[in-house]
């Protein structure tokens, strides 16, 4: 299918309709006006569009739709701590990475907190597939509200469009670790891809754009048998969601988390052509909301000394449910799991949350790799970060210096 091409006269139109004067733009949104990314196919924008655009894409005038999820007045704080000692030079790695911001809590302090690419603490950057592993908090949300009655419903229990299709015989345990064995394409250099085509794809009338699609897929393995990374079903979890609790998925984020957890900044959420929010993404945040995100779920996803999720749920969501084929890694509910009991939250062209819970760790990656979505060399130093932040914790526990 063609994508559709927005002029460069139509962007400044919409940018700056009415009396708004270029002048009156903040940097962002002129850079982005600058480069005019002018299609909605990000996979394949080159990389000082990306630079431009992940830093705002709830103001691009072609991707613009969006809802808010509102900040509480009470921002919990995040004292600093003393600088981390690490074996490494930290700006090579983040010249290496085109890191645009980079946070290291320990503890709950603040122990390193760097950005680049003239990005700063008060930008909001996208989240790619870093929004997985929120949209499955919600999902254990909505099962200690009772929206969701168990996790081993059928999807099509809540969606009534998706009976009679493939997804009739998957449960919403299988949607959240992938093993749905519904046919599904992610690979982002193919322009012919599913994860390249659903959000161009035309619904039928009054049916939600990814579930007209997603309906029609066929089966490729038995549900339950299979592990295989889908965009498009994250994407339906949400629908799921936003179901069974009746409200918008940027207004539970707000409700359960964002509000309650102490967030300091809004959040937007981009939504699809049928206005549902795309939850397998796209979840624009401050860096410093994102590492709220990650301790409050090391802190068990309490507010005020309750749970938001059942007894249980988060232990089962963090810890290995499916085997992804790869040594010492698996898959969880929407998190990727380690042998070593880390886990992490991955988004395309470098955005990440790694925790460590026995270290007490939360780490905070935006980025826009070099090397594309799924940048090899980029991927394996940060790990190797990941493996020096952890180095350098305990060093300073044997040496007593941390405090």
């Amino acid at each position: 299918m063609k994508l559709k091409t927005v002029t460069l006269v139509g962007l400044l139109t919409i940018a700056v309709a009415g009396t708004v004067g270029w002048f009156s733009l903040d940097k962002e949104t002129r850079g982005i006006l600058a480069e005019f990314p002018t299609n909605r196919d990000v996979l394949f924008w080159k990389q000082s569009q990306r630079d431009a655009a992940f830093r705002a894409f709830d103001r691009l005038p072609f991707l613009a739709k969006h809802r808010v999820v509102q900040a509480g007045t009470t921002p919990s704080p995040l004292p600093p701590g003393p600088p981390l000692a690490l074996p490494l030079d930290v700006d090579a790695y983040m010249q290496g990475q085109r890191s645009a911001a980079l946070m290291v809590m320990h503890d709950g302090q603040v122990r390193l907190e760097r950005y680049g690419l003239d990005f700063d603490a008060n930008g909001r950057w996208t989240s790619f597939s870093v929004a997985k592993s929120i949209t499955s908090t919600l999902v254990g949300a909505a099962v200690r509200d009772g929206f969701i009655k168990s996790m081993d419903d059928k999807v099509s229990d809540y969606i009534d469009e998706m009976k009679g299709s493939a997804y009739d015989d998957v449960s919403i345990r299988q949607l959240l670790t992938m093993t749905s064995g519904i046919q599904w394409n992610e690979d982002y250099s193919d322009r012919n891809s599913d994860v390249a085509r659903f959000n161009n794809h035309q619904p039928e009338p009054g049916v939600d754009a990814l579930v007209s699609y997603l309906r029609k897929l066929p089966r490729a393995a038995p549900a339950g048998t299979r592990w295989l990374y889908s965009t498009g079903e994250t994407n339906l979890v949400g629908v799921l969601v936003s179901r069974a609790t009746g409200k918008p998925l940027a207004s539970y984020l707000s409700e359960k988390i964002w509000v309650p957890a102490g967030m300091e900044q809004k959040a937007t959420w981009m939504l699809s052509k049928t206005g549902q929010e795309i939850s397998g993404c796209c979840l624009q945040a401050a860096t410093r909301d994102f590492a709220r995100f990650g301790q409050f779920v090391l802190g068990g996803a309490r507010v005020n000394g309750q749970s938001i999720v059942p007894a249980g749920w988060l232990q089962d969501a963090t810890t290995t449910r499916a085997s992804i084929g790869l040594p010492g890694r698996g898959y969880g509910y929407q998190w990727w799991t380690y042998d070593d009991g880390t886990i992490a939250a991955r988004g395309i062209f470098g955005q990440g949350i790694f925790l460590d819970p026995v270290r007490k760790l939360v780490i905070v990656s935006n980025a826009n790799w070099r090397g594309g979505a799924r940048d090899a060399e980029a991927n394996a130093a940060r790990d190797a970060f990941y493996a020096a932040v952890q180095q350098a914790v305990d060093d300073e526990a044997a040496a007593g210096t941390s405090r």
